[in-house]
């Protein structure tokens, strides 16, 4: 298991003050220090701030370069300036054009109201971002940095979901342990060991891992969130949640009985106790594991495949490569399908889309990025919305009521 990544939340204010990255920068250095003392790598060390639209005054791409410059100059390998909010529905035109003016700053748009509602003309505005994006380099790359979320609160540490609530400074941890599922799961001789088995290799890191966070805690005077254990996967087999899922029994991920193991997996996150952050459900990133991305080479995943397991687990469709002439339209009615699962279900949910220009269903992806395993081109199976869906402005979705 490793540290995706320590994530730090910081509410700035206007006028910049250097001190405050420069606080956060010392606090990185030693919390970096301090975890890999105890035993983990730490992959990336990473900023977080409140909703750009709430404090951000002026040009977009021109305050994020600025903002990108500080946190790179404090240590911080990537920025989250947060999402775009119904309430500010301009705050969504200006991404494409910060998002190709910087590198390693994430974006994302929210799609739901704190009520019970899908604002139709956020959804839409994602929609428009992720195909402007995609446009920005001829890989479509520039959509890893963004993603469209439902119903997702503060305080997640992975990007690009994470921004900050509040006005303190707080701090969570993102981890990458795919590999605890494929270790618990490879040694168990049933489904009650294995289940018992991961939920132990969960609280002994989590242990490890508070115990240290609440001495930095102390010493720095910035309270621990907790941690995000979503089985977050690396692209290699060993470290693979498709891995996981098939050494339980399935056949291949994606085909039936996906779902009974999506559901095994999640409860079995959710029977771990330790002090939480984040989504702490199922990570399926197509492009992110070995073996996902492979079955869904060999056409066992589909867009709604990943849709009807996100019912289940995770965190929505993450990293998903699709058509490069996939319509504005088209990604409305995904995202309205994620979006009515989030708030059905009173669930976090996100869509980190990926149309790859001149590429068509089918063909093989061809990143080169150390963090993607490639794989196929997924179809779309959608055309526009039409009527009431088209032209009104929210959805009203109720929670699903126990019982």
């Amino acid at each position: 298991m490793k540290i995706r990544s320590i994530t730090f939340f910081l509410h700035p204010r206007l006028p910049l003050p250097p001190e405050a990255f420069a606080a956060a920068g010392r606090f990185r250095s030693a919390a970096r220090a301090a975890f890999e003392a105890c035993g983990y790598e730490v992959q990336t060390e990473r900023l977080a701030t409140a909703p750009f639209p709430t404090w951000l005054d002026g040009d977009l791409a021109t305050q994020a370069t600025r903002l990108e410059k500080f946190s790179l100059e404090s240590g911080f390998q990537y920025l989250s300036l947060g999402p775009a909010l119904p309430s500010w529905l301009q705050s969504y035109l200006a991404i494409p054009e910060a998002l190709a003016e910087t590198q390693h700053t994430f974006f994302s748009g929210m799609m739901t109201t704190e009520g019970s509602s899908i604002s139709l003309e956020s959804l839409q505005a994602c929609a428009r971002v992720i195909q402007d994006a995609a446009s920005i380099s001829g890989d479509g790359f520039a959509n890893l940095r963004f993603c469209a979320m439902a119903n997702v609160p503060a305080g997640t540490p992975f990007f690009p979901a994470a921004y900050q609530s509040g006005s303190t400074s707080t701090f969570a941890l993102a981890t990458e342990c795919a590999d605890l599922a494929v270790d618990a799961f490879g040694r168990a001789r049933s489904l009650a060991e294995a289940r018992q088995n991961l939920v132990s290799s969960i609280e002994m890191h989590a242990t490890a891992l508070e115990r240290t966070a609440r001495e930095l805690s102390e010493q720095f005077s910035i309270p621990f969130a907790g941690s995000d254990f979503s089985l977050a996967p690396f692209p290699e087999a060993s470290r693979s949640i498709g891995t996981a899922m098939e050494l339980l029994g399935l056949p291949a991920a994606g085909l039936h009985g996906s779902l009974a193991v999506a559901a095994f997996l999640t409860s079995s996150i959710e029977q771990a106790h330790f002090r939480r952050a984040g989504f702490n459900g199922l990570f399926l990133p197509v492009l992110e594991d070995a073996c996902l991305a492979e079955r869904a080479a060999q056409g066992n995943l589909s867009v709604k495949d990943l849709m009807l397991l996100s019912t289940v687990c995770g965190t929505g469709l993450d990293t998903i490569p699709l058509p490069g002439a996939t319509t504005r339209q088209q990604i409305e009615a995904i995202l309205l399908d994620v979006a009515a699962l989030a708030l059905r279900l009173d669930k976090p949910l996100t869509a980190r889309l990926m149309p790859i220009p001149g590429k068509k269903a089918g063909d093989p992806t061809g990143f080169k990025f150390a963090y993607f395993a490639n794989s196929r081109v997924l179809a779309v199976d959608a055309l526009p919305l039409t009527g009431l869906l088209a032209s009104d402005r929210q959805l009203e979705i109720q929670a699903r009521k126990p019982g």
